[in-house]
């Protein structure tokens, strides 16, 4: 089911730049995003990315998943979606993860990953774009902030439960 005011596009585009391409993420992908995840993380979660893909499998109306893949070979991934209405924001796209491998940085892989997921939400007729990243991750917020992305209207909030 589409949301309130958001179009739905064809994702059989791919975007080229030079020897990289950005495209859908398929089943056969996930052991490479699983290990540039653990590769960034150092944390080791293949369940957690395997679910990841079953959710966007089930419902792609308005989830994106994408990869960097160059000569054959993932060297990165994005997954955002389009989101609305949560305490009162009008529909916009999400950035939930983003990963390039260690070798591939400073390459623009990232750049060109969140150029297309922004592309992906442009044409699902969004205008903004979010994400969140923990203050003590000096190199993602260095990126997003690259990137055009700066504080917004909302606040993150949270209560320890333990």
């Amino acid at each position: 089911m589409a949301l309130p005011g958001v179009r739905l596009f064809d994702m059989n585009t791919t975007i080229t730049g030079d020897s990289l391409l950005i495209r859908e993420a398929r089943a056969d992908d996930l052991a490479a995003i699983i290990g540039i995840d653990d590769q960034v993380t150092n944390i080791a979660k293949p369940e957690y990315w395997r679910d990841m893909f079953t959710q966007y499998e089930l419902n792609r109306e308005h989830r994106f998943f994408l990869v960097a893949d160059e000569y054959a070979k993932v060297v990165g991934f994005i997954i955002g979606e389009v989101r609305a209405w949560e305490f009162g924001s009008a529909p916009c796209g999400w950035v939930f993860a983003i990963g390039v491998d260690p070798a591939r940085r400073q390459s623009q892989v990232a750049s060109r990953m969140l150029a297309a997921l922004c592309d992906q939400f442009a044409q699902a007729g969004v205008t903004k774009v979010r994400t969140m990243t923990s203050r003590q991750d000096h190199v993602l917020l260095s990126f997003f902030r690259s990137q055009g992305l700066m504080a917004g209207p909302y606040q993150q909030l949270e209560k320890d439960l333990s």
